[in-house]
């Protein structure tokens, strides 16, 4: 099976276009633009859909697509209500899959179906969208949601100890409650992004981890799609 992964595009997601092979699956894993706009977003979801060298599509927002969420309701009540223009755009699309804490499942040529399963939260950093306190019972509850038996869990930011890190700097930033979650329900494959020089790959024995980052702490095209052949059965993986 032929994966791409991406994340953090930032409105540059067009830069990438001679970096896609094509394959079985593109996963976008959040921040697909600068504030999450209504115009961000119908440009992004217009090129994701034309993209016809992929079977499946998916991806999720990020911390800096605001747009995915009523921004007064979600910081009153951290609650998340889609706004209509972004539903519409959404619904206007039908070769795409947005997911946010839900499950999907897909069948390959005659492969057992592949569960695949996406949420955009992350630990809070300074006043951003789907962001909840590091240490807080919101945020556990959340990844609690996390099923078991995943082939693919797709979240915005990395797991804590994996892909976390800011080249240079020791500190790992990712959530140590995901990581927590990670080793429990067991996903084959974890996609992310958010930490942009995490850009990279960690394989922990059970866990591959990518952080599919594709712009640099500069906000620059820097970082190269990342294409994996993977075998759902055995969880071999070999970068392309």
């Amino acid at each position: 099976m032929k994966i791409t992964v991406i994340s953090d595009t930032h409105n540059k997601h067009k830069y990438l276009d001679e970096d896609l092979p094509g394959g079985d699956i593109l996963i976008h894993a959040g921040d697909i633009s600068s504030q999450g706009y209504k115009h961000e977003i119908e440009d992004f979801c217009k090129w994701f859909n034309g993209l016809e060298n992929y079977d499946f599509k998916f991806f999720i927002a990020g911390n800096h697509d605001w747009g995915f969420v009523d921004r007064e309701i979600f910081t009153v009540h951290r609650s998340v209500v889609i706004p209509k223009p972004t539903e519409e755009i959404l619904n206007s699309y039908k070769w795409i899959e947005y997911l946010r804490d839900n499950l999907v499942e897909i069948e390959i040529g005659n492969e057992s179906p592949i569960k695949i399963y996406g949420s955009p939260w992350q630990p809070e950093f300074y006043n951003w969208a789907f962001n909840l306190p590091r240490k807080g019972d919101e945020l556990k509850r959340r990844w609690s949601a996390i099923p078991e038996g995943l082939d693919i869990l797709i979240t915005h930011g990395p797991a804590y100890g994996y892909v976390d890190r800011i080249v240079g700097q020791t500190e790992h930033l990712g959530c140590e409650l995901l990581a927590d979650r990670i080793k429990v329900a067991k996903p084959k494959i974890h996609v992310c992004g958010h930490i942009h020089s995490g850009y990279g790959y960690k394989f922990d024995g059970q866990t591959h981890y990518i952080n599919a980052s594709v712009l640099n702490e500069r906000y620059e095209y820097a970082n190269k799609p990342l294409t994996v052949d993977w075998n759902p059965v055995t969880n071999e993986l070999k970068f392309l």
